[in-house]
């Protein structure tokens, strides 16, 4: 599976309003037109809901 970047989960997102479900932004990055990678691991990330775009990072990339 190709890695994602962070610009790429941005693009994806562009437009979100937070907070957000999962699902919700799921949605979003497939109508952004986003890489089915980059939907996957929003997806799967664990996160229920998500505070912020900082969120979503953490989320996705691990970041603490």
């Amino acid at each position: 599976m190709a890695e994602i970047s962070p610009i790429d989960l941005q693009k994806a997102l562009k437009g979100a309003d937070y907070p957000a479900s999962s699902d919700d932004l799921v949605s979003l990055a497939k109508s952004n037109g986003a890489d089915d990678t980059v939907v996957k691991k929003i997806s799967q990330s664990g996160a229920k809901r998500f505070d912020g775009p900082n969120d979503v990072q953490k989320a996705v990339f691990g970041n603490d």
